[in-house]
């Protein structure tokens, strides 16, 4: 999907990188170090402006975790997709995980239900350890 609005070269290669990188939630700092590690020399504020150009065009979400955190962008080119499930967010590496999950969509209905209490999903983080960090602490402690 293209963007609309006004376009420059800089929002042409940040929309593709996000396009590149759909799946991984990435900060402006993380897209400022890969842009110029590929040999782009835009300056971080070109960034964040564009990112969050993008964002308002439905493009990119944003997500403010907590407020020890730097926020994060994910390409949606306007899926909605974080409006119907939860999010994990591993406490060790910071990776935020999107759980479709059948388990946390019955006890969002038992909530609503039983407690009239509907969940934002896009403000829902269960916090925890991933996989890989348990596994690298795993090894630590061997």
């Amino acid at each position: 999907m293209a963007s609309s609005g006004y376009k420059t070269w800089q929002k042409e290669i940040i929309l593709e990188f996000f396009q590149n990188h759909a799946d991984a939630h990435t900060t402006a700092a993380q897209a400022v170090a890969q842009l110029h590690a590929q040999g782009y020399k835009i300056a971080p504020s070109t960034v964040y402006r564009c990112m969050e150009r993008l964002e308002n065009e439905g493009v990119l979400r944003k997500y403010v975790i907590d407020e020890q955190s730097a926020a994060c962008w994910q390409y949606i080119a306007g899926s909605g997709q974080c409006r119907n499930h939860f999010h994990l967010k591993c406490t060790g590496c910071g990776v935020l995980i999107h759980v479709d999950c059948e388990e946390l969509d019955a006890l969002a209905g038992h909530i609503l239900t039983h407690h009239g209490f509907e969940i934002d999903h896009l403000k829902t983080v269960l916090y925890g350890t991933c996989t890989a960090c348990r596994e690298k602490l795993a090894q630590e402690v061997e």
